[in-house]
């Protein structure tokens, strides 16, 4: 039979009833990292799974997120199987895989970090025993519930779900729920590592029992295993949160929880990203508006907030009527879009708003930037007419290699497609999803799709970057919406007269101003390019009598557009110098005698390398093109970059 393979141009001929697995040996994908899972005719599968005549696959390696959520599900299982093997009184509960690694929820059981080793040396051994993986079917409800009668969790999980259909897992002795797919034998999994020991409530609910979680990962080489647990240690030492106070940027005060506090040298990086940012939306056209934070119910109501989304409002009464301050920022625009006629020379229109809202967050999940109640979007919203869709994508898709390229991240989009339940007609759909994906493919940039994965009222592109660690991040979303149109009853006037629904669509590139505030503080690691560092220049004396010159140095800089600070104490030249690398201070000028009689400047950069004595023009020459061209590279550095360890 003929199998047609993703990546192939000719089919692969198998033998009638080949499964996906003998697929994989026909191809030599037999490596660790290679050929965990499969996508059959469009569903997530086995590679137990049989094929038939004219099968569409694509295989999954552990490179794909596909893979690594294959891979580490089933991790998930060897995790569970190692401790019941230590600790038989252990209930299981849930073990799903997260964005690096997994972990499992385990009830009945007191365990601590020293446990790990022994974990960690049952988990090998279940490895070496050698165990394939088989799928059990579940005739129905009842045989769920009989073959996990003696764990309550399991048992509230099946009663819980839809359906009479139910599959579990099983390698060796071990038996778990799970919809799957899995790995087909445990001996890919060649490296693993328990990471950390925390408590968590069964199912997020703080009335329910607490458990105990174990967040592991594990790889198909060693040398990823090590290769992440050194990012691990990089990551600490760039923990915005540390740095954040360590260079004065923000805090988070207890009267405030989750709302940041944003500290002078914070506000110059702010500020020139909203500058950054305006600069753009001068370029490409926008418009810039500002709403209240402040909003009556019935707004809420029309825009299907106040149903859907009032947990997470902070909402309360005044004068009897009831307000809530603005999660997001959607309905403010509509309203402000309906403040007058529109004609279809108008389209397409661009709005955009730095709009500060607040979202009610569990504590727990509260994280520095990274997960706060108050934050700031880079909010747009964009009118148009349905064949304006394609330019108007690439033209935002343009704002995104900008932005993002400016500050030496690499992004990479995702398109979601129409899910199961959604508004709109099948014609409506086709029109949006064809212009997102032609402007995704006019831009050139490679995409994933996401069948199924967009919301009810529209298609969107999801943007991922990743920093300096290899980190992945999603930030931006270009969201469209068909719902929002319809609910404020927005129209435009067209060339024959008549009203019609303008196409609209959410944009947030940034995404959090905070979030990708500390997103920066971590990708550079305190050292930002000159054009956003908090002390771009600062002037160290030697001695007090060369103070005036320090001081007249630092007007010249000033004059010119940069920010300069004088150290004039009476530490030691080294002590200053070393408190200024501390501070990421891009760059330190020393005066003394010679420099005060030949009017020069000692020029030293952060990352200690002694340029010497050279004329302040020249100086600023040199920064003054680093600062205009935003760049990532110092113009005394050629090799150096802000965002290296």
């Amino acid at each position: 039979m003929k199998i047609w393979v993703e990546g192939k141009k000719e089919p692969i001929e198998l033998e009638e009833g080949a499964t996906l697995l003998e697929l994989t040996k026909a191809l030599h994908l037999t490596e660790p990292h290679q050929a965990v899972a499969a996508d059959l005719n469009g569903v997530k599968v086995d590679l137990s799974t049989p094929l038939e005549e004219g099968a569409r696959v694509r295989l999954y390696n552990f490179e794909d997120p596909e893979g690594k959520e294959v891979f580490w599900h089933t991790s998930a299982h060897l995790l569970a199987q190692a401790v019941l093997r230590l600790y038989p009184e252990a209930k299981l509960t849930i073990g799903p895989p997260i964005e690096q690694g997994f972990y499992y929820d385990f009830a009945g059981v007191t365990l601590s970090e020293e446990d790990f080793p022994k974990i960690e040396q049952e988990m090998e051994k279940i490895v070496k025993e050698g165990h394939t993986t088989h799928r059990i079917s579940l005739k129905n409800r009842s045989d769920a519930l009989t073959q996990f009668g003696d764990n309550p969790y399991k048992k509230e999980i099946i009663k819980s779900l839809p359906g009479e259909t139910f599959t579990a897992y099983q390698q060796g002795e071990f038996i778990d729920l799970c919809r799957g797919p899995h790995l087909p034998a445990l001996g890919k999994i060649k490296a693993i590592k328990l990471l950390k020991i925390s408590g968590a409530y069964w199912r997020g609910d703080s009335d329910r029992e607490m458990l105990t979680r174990i967040y592991a990962i594990t790889f198909p080489d060693r040398k990823q295993l090590k290769d992440y647990l050194f990012a691990l240690e990089e990551a600490k030492k760039r923990d915005h949160r540390v740095l954040g106070t360590k260079l004065d940027l923000f805090s988070i005060q207890e009267e405030a929880p989750g709302m940041p506090f944003i500290h002078p040298k914070g506000m110059i990086i702010w500020n020139r990203l909203v500058q950054f940012w305006r600069e753009l939306l001068e370029e490409f056209h926008y418009v810039e508006i500002k709403t209240p934070q402040l909003m009556g119910r019935e707004l809420w109501e029309r825009s299907g907030h106040w149903a859907h989304y009032r947990d997470n409002m902070y909402a309360f009464s005044i004068e009897n009527r009831q307000f809530a301050i603005k999660p997001m920022n959607c309905p403010g625009c509509m309203l402000y879009y309906k403040t007058k006629r529109h004609s279809y020379r108008e389209l397409p229109l661009r709005v955009a708003e730095l709009g500060h809202v607040h979202r009610h967050e569990a504590s727990g999940a509260l994280n520095g930037l990274f997960r706060v109640r108050s934050f700031h979007q880079d909010d747009a919203h964009l009118f148009m007419t349905e064949e304006q869709i394609q330019s108007e994508i690439l033209s935002m898709l343009k704002i995104v290699e900008r932005i993002y390229g400016t500050f030496g991240l690499q992004y990479r989009f995702e398109l979601s497609t129409r899910p199961e339940s959604s508004i709109g007609t099948d014609r409506d759909w086709e029109v949006a999803t064809a212009g997102l994906r032609n402007a995704l493919d006019a831009h050139g940039t490679p995409y994933r799709i996401n069948e199924g994965d967009g919301a009810f009222y529209g298609p969107k592109i999801d943007i991922h970057i990743r920093d300096a660690l290899n980190r992945s991040w999603q930030c931006g979303t270009i969201q469209l919406d068909m719902a929002l149109p319809e609910k404020f009853e927005l129209e435009y006037m067209t060339a024959s007269g008549e009203t019609k629904r303008p196409v609209m669509v959410h944009r947030a590139l940034l995404g959090s101003m905070e979030r990708f505030l500390g997103i920066l503080i971590e990708h550079t690691a305190g050292r930002f390019p000159l054009w956003v560092s908090p002390v771009p220049v600062r002037v160290l004396t030697v001695a007090d009598r060369h103070a005036g010159y320090a001081h007249e140095v630092a007007k010249e800089i000033r004059a010119r557009g940069l920010l300069c600070e004088v150290d004039e104490s009476s530490e030691s030249v080294n002590k200053k110098v070393r408190a200024a690398q501390m501070e990421q201070v891009n760059y330190m000028l020393l005066v003394g005698d010679q420099e005060l009689e030949s009017r020069t400047v000692s020029l030293r950069t952060r990352e200690n390398q002694v340029v010497g004595s050279i004329p302040l023009t020249n100086f600023l020459e040199k920064a003054l093109e680093e600062y205009k061209r935003k760049s990532l590279h110092s113009e005394f550095e050629p090799s150096c970059q802000p965002s290296s360890p």
